[in-house]
């Protein structure tokens, strides 16, 4: 058995926080410093946290390498299992040619780039974020604002501001399932905490996408719609996290939100019309090819981080890859039976473009139902890890020890479901639908070593002691801690460019650090995830996507400087939040 201890240097708890913050500091300077690649950052970070469990805090062998293996495990599934699962959906639409439709569809609400703003970043950002991701959502939303006439700054800036709101609940909730695992609190106490934060965000992210676009005027006059956006977008991100379904909460919500804003524009129109000329639909499509490589290469490895080679892939220039891309799109298209002949788009088109969202929607809704939840349910299991013999110093067990594999009622295997109803609703062949499978499991190979390797770091650091030794340390800050925690959040991501990843590292110890500052513990580990969505439009993995996808690729710096005051702002505004909410000022805010 291996009892822990919180001090094993000398009793002393500074001391001993020095060795257990060896492995954070580790990759975070491999990725901010030497711009080493995540997956290596990672594995060297998890050997660190490997040396400081055996050496410094006596763990044994055998059982420091076992919870290594619990959280690569866990990293696998139901994490990735998740990841791979909602992207393999939407490569499924760009294969057949229903996301252009999609695309088109979000681009025609209106003519005025304020608007736009709104709905393409926005709205449309969002509802990417859902599904695909992984920087998805800033390369293709930055194109699709290139396209309709907006400089290369400003749609790089506007694309990064607008992925914030939805981020905690992206990739089908990934980041909040890994929070709830990693500090063992329960996920919906998670997401209802979070469902009351990063609502108030979205209140004000469409207001600052319009003042990005046209300043001053641009409130003045787009005001009405842009608060409706955030209104609806928070109120509905609130309802669905706290009540309706933790997965399809940014779904629900980008979907809303956008309705609302067609809704409300047949009847209302601003003042002026603020429009430049756009680019041609062929033009569009080439740089969508290759911001969205871009994206995948960036964000899963692909690139060191910024600078001159962010605009290159792993397998080649970004032009390169946009050409084989174009080059492959012809006969996918044809085999969906999509044209790209000018002229409207059919309602069948329009139909199937939205029908896997709307799939979805459904499935995971009927997984609710009663007697089928119970019936799912009857496909999980829990056990207690092979290996793991561990006990607080409270002389309980640490509940990470035990494993629970809910094959049937896991959010990815919903998906996997959902997606072969999409196949068939889309008219793609088995065959194709396969080779889109299997494509997504490629393009996701280094993110899969990357997200094993995080949560495996966690996992030894978490029951080896480390993290609660940090913790403990950090508490000495009083009821303080509150304002600090959304900053470690946004520290995480800034470094990591992934919230899943901070909320990982940080979630333990923000519980930890709570307990021993007798703050409510829910509270610190969702301003963890609150804090961490703002920190995405400054990670280097995020400003590299912006900059390929415009074709700024080596001029991150800049777009760096012009949403830096946006990034420093909404943390401040949240630090706020978080400190009142931890007060008798807020506090009836909590569930």
């Amino acid at each position: 058995m291996y009892d822990q201890i919180y001090d094993p240097i000398r009793h002393s708890l500074g001391l001993s926080t020095i060795f257990a913050v060896l492995p954070l500091l580790t990759v975070f300077v491999l990725l901010a410093v030497f711009k080493v690649r995540a997956q290596w950052a990672a594995l060297i970070a998890l050997a660190v946290s490997i040396i400081v469990a055996i050496v410094v805090y006596s763990m044994p062998v055998g059982q420091t390498f076992s919870a290594a293996g619990e959280g690569a495990v866990f990293g696998l599934f139901p994490i990735m299992w998740i990841v791979v699962n909602a992207i393999w959906v939407y490569t499924m639409t760009v294969t057949t040619g229903h996301f252009d439709v999609l695309r088109r569809s979000f681009g025609t609400v209106s003519s005025d780039q304020r608007i736009q703003a709104i709905i393409i970043a926005f709205c449309f950002g969002a509802l990417l974020e859902a599904l695909a991701g992984f920087g998805t959502p800033v390369a293709i939303t930055s194109v699709m604002l290139l396209a309709l006439g907006f400089s290369k700054i400003k749609a790089a800036s506007v694309a990064l501001v607008a992925n914030t709101a939805p981020v905690a609940y992206g990739a089908i909730a990934v980041p909040i399932t890994t929070l709830a695992k990693i500090t063992n609190l329960p996920e919906h106490d998670i997401a209802s905490t979070v469902g009351r934060q990063t609502p108030v965000l979205a209140l004000i992210v469409p207001l600052a996408l319009v003042f990005m676009v046209d300043g001053k005027r641009g409130i003045k006059q787009t005001w009405p719609v842009a608060l409706l956006a955030g209104v609806v977008f928070g109120l509905l991100q609130f309802l669905c996290s706290n009540y309706i379904s933790i997965p399809l909460t940014d779904i629900v919500a980008s979907l809303g939100s956008a309705l609302a804003i067609v809704i409300f524009l047949r009847v209302w129109q601003p003042s002026e019309v603020l429009h430049v000329d756009a680019l041609s639909e062929e033009d569009v499509k080439s740089h969508l090819s290759a911001a969205t490589e871009s994206a995948h290469a960036v964000e899963l490895g692909g690139s060191r981080g910024t600078g001159r080679r962010s605009g290159r892939t792993a397998e080649g220039s970004t032009a390169g890859r946009a050409a084989s891309a174009a080059g492959g799109a012809t006969s996918v298209s044809g085999a969906s039976g999509l044209t790209d002949a000018a002229g409207p788009d059919s309602r069948s088109d329009i139909f199937k473009a939205y029908a896997p969202y709307l799939i979805i929607i459904v499935v995971f809704s009927v997984a609710q139902i009663g007697f089928i939840a119970k019936l799912l349910a009857k496909g999980a299991t829990k056990f207690t890890w092979p290996g793991l013999d561990i006990q607080t110093p409270a002389g309980k067990s640490p509940s990470a020890v035990t494993f629970a594999f809910g094959w049937l009622p896991a959010g990815g295997t919903l998906l996997l479901i959902s997606g072969i109803i999409t196949m068939l609703v889309l008219g793609l062949g088995p065959i194709t639908a396969l080779r889109d499978y299997l494509k997504t499991l490629d393009q996701l190979k280094w993110a899969i070593v990357t997200v094993a390797g995080v949560l495996a770091l966690a996992y030894v650091m978490n029951l080896s002691g480390q993290t609660i030794t940090i913790g403990k340390w950090m508490a000495g800050a009083g009821a303080a801690f509150a304002f600090l925690s959304p900053i470690l959040g946004w520290l995480g991501v800034a470094v990591t460019g992934s919230d899943t990843s901070s909320n990982a590292l940080f979630g333990t110890l923000q519980t930890s650090a709570a307990q021993s500052a007798h703050l409510p513990p829910v509270l610190m580990a969702s301003a963890n995830s609150s804090g961490g969505v703002l920190g995405k439009m400054i990670s280097p993995q995020n400003l590299a996507i912006a900059a390929a996808a415009v074709g700024l690729a080596g001029d991150e710096g800049v777009i760096l400087r012009k949403v830096l005051g946006w990034t420093l702002g909404f943390l401040l505004f949240m630090c706020v939040l978080v400190y009142l909410q931890s007060t008798s000022v807020l506090s009836w805010m909590l569930p």
